[in-house]
């Protein structure tokens, strides 16, 4: 095992023990190493990063200057034991910060999604099972995919009626209620995933060998449904392409949510702080943002105003 190698396993590990949720960067970080090993580096330059991006293939500037930020974060570790390290500088690749449009799936697109998933090939059933509950579960909660996929069999506590949200993002936990409807569903999942499987696996959404649902193939699975029922384009060679995403599953529930409360006469801007704390945000802002993000909402949003102020003269 190269020394760069060892430097990362030591990195995520500390990381990972502060809370932080570190999938995605693992990965980053993995390809990169296994790059810097086929150049024989030893240190991490801005030369070398630059390499690794020319030899990688086609990806837009946000997704490479998340990637410098993820690399970098790694050589500041780095600098720190040794300064011959060079962590790459914020600039390296110039970005603006847009939030991408969210997609706002109708209610036939979800059932779907869903049919879809539940005829997924599979050697006994249980891949179809999981990925309708863990689609379904995604779309009614607004969870993210990263704790959905988290979540231990433990944390739905279905005598209560709620989800135990251990690692959210930026490493916070919260509660997170379901209907009766929803929790009657998780009930049956684990119960036929316990008795196709034999045992009941610690993780709640499991592949065939009884083994947590990974990222990758969770966001795979979902983009060739969507392939499949014309959502997105046919690719080549087993691509994803571009289309909705399984994170606009929950831009789904948040935009609904607003729009049913603007639509029953509630204060949307009494209610926004359950949303918030709901979802997970951080900031209150984050969450205000699906009214200008939605066309319909932000209508909604406008009629308001338009007839306070009629109200009001």
């Amino acid at each position: 095992m190269s020394p760069l190698r060892q430097e990362l396993d030591r990195y995520l590990a500390v990381r990972r023990s502060l809370g932080y949720d570190l999938d995605t960067s693992a990965r980053v970080l993995r390809r990169f190493i296994a790059f810097a090993e086929t150049q024989n580096a030893s240190h991490i330059t801005p030369g070398l990063f630059l390499r690794w991006q020319a030899s990688f293939g086609v990806a837009g500037r946000q997704t490479w200057a998340a990637r410098l930020g993820i690399v970098r974060l790694f050589a500041q570790w780095l600098h720190g034991l040794d300064p011959a390290h060079e962590p790459p500088p914020a600039g390296l690749i110039p970005q603006r910060t847009r939030r991408s449009r969210p997609y706002i799936y109708s209610e036939a697109e979800i059932a779907s999604i869903l049919l879809a998933a539940a005829d997924l090939p599979s050697a006994y059933g249980l891949r179809g099972l999981t990925y309708t509950t863990l689609f379904g579960l995604i779309a009614v909660t607004g969870l993210r995919i990263s704790e959905a996929l988290a979540l231990d069999t433990t944390d739905a506590e279905l005598e209560t009626g709620v989800l135990v949200i251990q690692r959210g993002k930026l490493g916070k936990a919260r509660l997170v209620p379901l209907s009766d409807s929803v929790t009657a569903r998780l009930r049956a999942y684990i119960a036929e995933r316990d008795r196709l499987l034999g045992s009941s696996p610690a993780a709640l959404f499991v592949n065939e060998h009884g083994v947590r649902t990974g990222d990758c193939a969770a966001r795979y699975t979902f983009a060739r449904i969507c392939q499949q029922i014309g959502m997105r384009p046919a690719q080549r060679y087993l691509r994803h392409g571009r289309g909705p995403r399984i994170h606009d599953l929950r831009h789904t529930f948040a935009a609904r949510t607003l729009i049913g409360w603007y639509r029953s006469g509630k204060d949307a801007g009494q209610e926004m702080i359950k949303l918030t704390t709901y979802l997970g945000h951080s900031r209150p802002e984050n969450t205000y943002w699906y009214i200008e993000a939605v066309p319909e909402l932000l209508e909604l949003a406008a009629a308001r105003v338009e007839h306070a102020e009629e109200a009001r003269s």
